[in-house]
């Protein structure tokens, strides 16, 4: 028998049993000190995967670009002549082709499209391309020298285009990268987290929705136990009793205890609030409560007007830039003379002294 003194108690050592949280390091995709440098988004079909089966993500993204086409664009007479021939793959408009590709580079980050002229270098259609089939080709400046388009079909050379060849929108391109970047990659730990938990959540739910049962048979003869199984799964599906005779069996309900297992609702709704947040979307947007006060949800509506409205910009500048034509993009709906109106209400009311309202709207 062992000896059982206090003295040899013993402390144990977790120093090296937990580690900090880190972040791995990355770098930028940009041009080598070679004469070519390519690259390809191999990852855009993943990407894109994510777009069609999460909702929550489809959703996000296509608010983004529904709002930023918002109610289509003004030109002058010219331009909105020669866009209303744009028919892209016979059914498109110029609205509709525009919203594809901002939907496109959000999923990706970089969305494509050939630009058609004829024969005199007048602009007659442009044809959204496939992102996963595009590669880059950029020179050692870190210049897009041109687009190769790879066959779908193994053996096929690709095609070549010249930059002045494609419509090219980059998104959220950073440093000297010679491609934009998606929102999903930043996003896919809240994703998978919050549709494990949910999928947790629904076994449960199938689980313990029906009662089951631990039965003690008095035999162990293995025809008897299936014909007690069979019985005993049949009253249960039907949501039948069961009535034995006394000490023939045992039948004990099994059930999770209240509070033995942590509730995952909680968890859940907070995965999906960072979600919207990460994504710069509110879920007032979508038809969701994202906010508690009315003052609240004009501030996230505002917040969400600037995004939209400097991604119009950037659509607006590129169209300038590659297409020589200039077009405004026109917001759906503003609540910034809303805002202005009801600090005008507040300070003449006293509630708000001028010296106290600092935000700038307006400005």
């Amino acid at each position: 028998m062992g000896e059982y003194d206090i003295e040899s108690t013993i402390a144990s050592d977790l120093t090296n049993t937990m580690t900090d949280y880190s972040v791995d390091t990355a770098s930028t995709d940009g041009a080598t000190d070679q004469k070519e440098t390519t690259w390809m988004n191999t990852k855009y079909p993943q990407y894109l995967g994510y777009y069609k089966e999460i909702p929550e993500l489809t959703a996000v993204i296509d608010a983004k670009a529904t709002w930023t086409v918002g109610k289509g664009f003004t030109s002058n007479e010219l331009t909105e002549l020669l866009l209303m021939t744009i028919k892209g793959n016979g059914y498109d408009t110029f609205n509709s082709i525009l919203e594809n590709m901002i939907r496109t580079y959000q999923i990706g980050g970089d969305s494509y499209a050939e630009i058609i002229r004829n024969d005199n270098g007048d602009l007659i259609n442009i044809k959204p391309l496939d992102p996963f089939v595009m590669r880059h080709v950029a020179n050692r400046q870190g210049v897009i020298i041109r687009f190769e388009q790879v066959s779908k079909v193994k053996g096929n050379k690709a095609k070549v285009f010249m930059p002045e060849d494609i419509f090219y929108l980059p998104r959220n391109r950073l440093a000297d990268e010679i491609h934009g970047n998606t929102m999903i990659e930043r996003l896919a730990w809240i994703i998978l987290a919050r549709n494990e938990a949910m999928t947790d959540y629904k076994q449960v739910m199938h689980r313990f929705v029906k009662p089951r049962w631990l039965i003690k048979l008095d035999t162990d003869t293995p025809s008897k136990v299936a014909a007690e199984k069979r019985k005993w799964d049949k009253a249960n599906e039907a949501g039948e009793n069961m009535f034995i005779p006394s000490g023939a069996a045992e039948a004990e309900l099994m059930a999770v205890a209240p509070n033995a297992t942590l509730n995952p609702l909680a968890w859940i709704s907070s995965l999906n609030d960072y979600f919207y947040q990460s994504a710069g979307v509110p879920q007032i947007i979508l038809g969701g409560m994202g906010a508690i006060t009315e003052a609240a949800v004009k501030i996230a509506y505002l917040a969400f007007q600037q995004t939209i409205e400097e991604e119009q910009l950037f659509i607006e500048e590129q169209v300038l830039s590659q297409l020589n034509l200039e077009i405004n993009l026109t917001f759906p709906a503003s609540l910034e003379n809303e805002l202005i109106s009801d600090k005008k209400k507040d300070t003449e009311s006293g509630a708000v002294q001028p010296n106290e309202t600092t935000a700038g709207v307006g400005r």
